[in-house]
């Protein structure tokens, strides 16, 4: 109730409902007129109250002023003042009926003769201002008349009329806040009945205006989740009545729609934090920043031959291996840097949400890669056996297809500092990853061609998983160590295989057992001994040490192989 009328806070400022607004609005409004109307009729009931209040004091002058004559006669016959004065109040007493009424009797020099009041006696007249007018206006042959004067510091509305005998003016009066009392308390209890009357109708129609703009607050409601939230949605306007509010929210509905979907495709060609930066600072800038992050970099095998044989279909099957992979990678909180034909490039660690170690998120992505492959080489040998099952044989260029379709990827994986962020023109630009690492796990997916396994990684790779991940289940198997062309240092490199492939395969655990073993033989630059043993090794990783070996050991070997080519 308290948000329907006061609305909510939204980054510090209070988004106040469009119907409280109207509500306040039309309160004041009538709140005025109708405290407007209560005080003007108040001030016409004044001036008639003035004019009735006038005759009677009129009247009551009239009686004061027969009465001091009555007395001034029996003044001059017992020659009694205090008497005759007694009696002039005692008589204008009996005329008042409210608390402050006051006669008077006052003399040219201001001394009062007579006072009927409730006030203690005085003995002067203070109102010099009054006593004043009443001179001027005697001298100008006026002897009565309506004036307002203060005595004891209150202010009234009275009546004189000189008295020639005794020689003073009697002035008669009402005290104003005394004769306004009654009025005041009625426009009071007015003003309060109004304002009454007025809150119960503002209350009523904000509950009335609430049920016919409630689709108003519908609306704001969904658009300030959807701020906090950041993202756009459709506004559900069922129930919602034919009137320019619906109108409104169909128009958002509409532009919400045009608006993801513009965002759909634009996330589709964009990374996703390319995306959100763009939707926070409403723009993307040209800029970079240096991160330490893992590089996967995976390839198609015998592309040329698989393009040459499927044509213009290889974008089939190249879409059937990306849409699996691609979300393998961003579920691993991979970001693409790019696709170029049949090779993509991945990088790790730009989130790091969950604390994950970036090497391991690559590594994990990279068996995911391969599973993928296989999956989508097993349903290509299924449709085979049903082809050949139902036409028994296949021509040499249906042969050809198979083998092309029979996709085998190779990964290579390297992390360290590079370069991430966008570059190109405010004119078009692009998202890209520099530095050496890239190279580098461009030519460690290379070397799974020649060393005939399916991801290799370096040594940043191993050692950061060895050193931050307990339990990574991983086991990294040393392959050699190599000095790529470009390079002036050797490196080692590594396969990487599960532990529970490595634990159920006895045969694998054996050979790589074996092939450890050889490979320090090479290293020491025994050759021939490394010879024997890589011969006994029936796994593909083994053939290149196989043919290496049956050389003998160059006389300045240093254990790293040098590579003739990138």
């Amino acid at each position: 109730m308290f948000k329907q009328i006061f609305g909510e806070k939204i980054n510090k400022t209070r988004i106040t409902p469009l119907t409280t607004k109207i509500i306040i609005i039309f309160a004041v409004f009538i709140l005025v007129s109708n405290l407007a109307s209560n005080y003007i009729n108040l001030t016409y009931n004044r001036t008639g109250l003035i004019k009735f209040i006038r005759e009677l004091l009129i009247r009551d002058l009239k009686e004061i002023y027969t009465i001091c004559n009555t007395q001034y006669e029996i003044y001059q016959y017992n020659n009694d003042l205090q008497d005759s004065v007694v009696n002039i109040e005692r008589n204008a007493l009996g005329q008042f009926k409210n608390e402050k009424s006051v006669f008077l009797g006052i003399r040219e020099d201001g001394s009062i003769i007579f006072q009927a009041s409730k006030y203690p006696k005085s003995t002067r007249f203070s109102d010099q201002k009054t006593l004043s007018l009443m001179r001027e206006n005697r001298k100008q042959g006026v002897l009565e008349g309506s004036l307002p004067f203060n005595f004891n510091g209150d202010a009234y509305f009275g009546l004189y009329k000189y008295h020639p005998k005794w020689e003073a003016y009697l002035l008669r009066g009402e005290e104003y806040n005394e004769f306004y009392a009654e009025s005041t308390r009625i426009f009071q209890n007015i003003s309060l009945i109004i304002i009454i009357i007025t809150l119960f109708t503002a209350i009523l129609g904000t509950v009335i205006l609430n049920h016919i703009t409630r689709f108003v607050r519908i609306i704001t409601d969904r658009i300030m989740e959807m701020t906090r939230n950041q993202q756009l949605e459709i506004i559900d306007l069922k129930g919602a009545t034919n009137d320019n509010i619906t109108f409104l929210g169909m128009a958002f509905n509409s532009l919400s729609s045009t608006i993801n979907n513009l965002l759909f495709i634009f996330r589709k060609f964009v990374n996703r934090d390319i995306a959100e930066k763009a939707y926070q600072e409403r723009q993307v800038r040209l800029e970079g920043r240096e991160l330490e992050l893992a590089i996967l970099f995976s390839d198609i095998k015998r592309f040329t031959f698989i393009t040459e044989t499927l044509g213009t279909d290889i974008i089939k099957l190249l879409n059937a291996h990306y849409d699996l992979t691609i979300k393998e990678i961003i579920k691993n909180n991979g970001v693409i840097g790019s696709i170029i034909g049949d090779a993509l490039l991945a990088v790790y660690g730009v989130f790091n949400e969950d604390g994950a170690n970036k090497s391991y998120q690559a590594v994990l992505s990279a068996f995911k890669i391969q599973e993928i492959a296989a999956s989508l080489r097993e349903k290509m040998r299924q449709k085979y056996e049903q082809i050949i099952n139902e036409k028994g044989v296949l021509s040499e260029a249906e042969e050809r297809v198979y083998q092309a379709v029979l996709i085998e990827v190779g990964v290579g994986i390297d992390g360290g500092n590079v370069f991430y962020g966008t570059i190109g023109s405010h004119e078009r630009m692009t998202n890209t990853v520099i530095g050496d690492s890239v190279n580098s796990s461009s030519r460690l997916e290379g070397l799974t061609r020649i060393y005939n396994v399916p991801i290799i990684v370096s040594s940043y790779i191993k050692e950061e998983i060895d050193g931050s991940t307990p339990d990574h289940g991983l086991i990294f198997v040393e392959l050699d160590t190599v000095l790529v062309k470009g390079k002036t240092v050797g490196a080692k490199i590594y396969w990487p295989i599960r532990r529970e492939t490595y634990n159920a395969n006895f045969e694998l655990r054996n050979a790589i057992r074996n092939f450890s073993q050889a490979l320090s033989l090479y290293y020491s630059g025994d050759w021939s001994k490394a010879h024997r043993i890589f011969r006994e090794i029936p796994f593909a990783f083994a053939e290149i040490f196989k043919e290496r070996t049956r050389a003998e050991c160059p006389e300045e070997w240093d254990g790293i192989w040098r590579m003739a080519s990138k």
